[in-house]
């Protein structure tokens, strides 16, 4: 439990979430058609907004475990030893990628849920943090900028070409935000309008776990200037998404 507390909010708190959620629909505690997304109900007079959250959050089979790991392994990191984030920018990013998705998946494939393509938006931004390192993917060590493919390989040969190109979603997601606060202003000449507002960044001040950030003049967070680093330069990794969970994609009802 220690462990579970010292490790950065948003990540813990994001994976924890998949866990219980999944956990309580295989337990028939609560029914998936109250969770996943569905424009119908989240327009209706009495808006079902906690969709666009739980939609994120459902998995099945051994991905009810596997999917929170994945998220601890690869967001972990990136919240606590990357010097792009803290844990107010890592929640702005989360929103920013997860929005994209929806908006990619929906219109394209009608689905309504999307576990997997947020963990391969992570797993690729990992990947880009990253480059140079080695990962163990199952049997196998591979530089690190091959593991959001070698995920999709793995989830098209369990879960066919459909449920790869809905989890491949969240590589365009993650690949945008990297355009937008990083590419553009640094090399296009652009302004980065993502920052992080300051108030969020407030909320992690003193929280357990988080990344301590100094707040000064007009909202402009400063880092410290070392990070923690991983104590190793190869970490373990596994597949994600459709390729575990026995739930796999959703779809659109029929009706809706």
């Amino acid at each position: 439990m220690d462990q579970f507390w010292a490790a950065p909010p948003v990540t813990r708190t994001l994976a924890a979430a998949i866990f219980v959620e999944s956990l309580a629909v295989a337990a028939k505690a609560l029914g998936p058609h109250r969770l996943i997304f569905a424009w119908p109900y989240i327009l209706k007079s009495f808006p079902e907004v906690w969709r666009f959250a739980t939609s994120f959050l459902i998995t099945g089979g051994i991905g009810i475990v596997l999917v929170p790991y994945c998220i601890w392994i690869y967001g972990g990191p990136l919240e606590r030893d990357s010097a792009r984030f803290d844990s107010g920018s890592f929640l702005i990013y989360l929103l920013f990628v997860g929005s994209v998705i929806v908006g990619l998946n929906t219109q394209i494939f009608g689905s309504v849920v999307f576990t997997s393509a947020l963990v391969m938006a992570i797993a690729y931004t990992y990947a880009q943090e990253n480059r140079g390192k080695q990962v163990s993917f199952f049997v196998l060590n591979i530089e690190v900028k091959y593991l959001p493919y070698a995920m999709l390989f793995l989830t098209f040969i369990q879960s066919g070409p459909e449920a790869t190109f809905e989890e491949a979603m969240g590589i365009p997601a993650a690949h945008l935000y990297d355009f937008l606060t990083r590419y553009w202003p640094e090399h296009g000449g652009g302004v980065n309008m993502l920052k992080t507002p300051e108030f969020v960044t407030r909320w992690f001040e003193g929280v357990s776990g988080a990344k301590q950030v100094t707040v000064k003049g007009h909202g402009t967070a400063f880092r410290p200037n070392s990070t923690a680093t991983p104590s190793s330069s190869s970490s373990s990794a596994f597949s994600s998404g459709s390729a575990w969970g026995g739930r796999g994609q959703g779809r659109r009802l029929g009706g809706e």
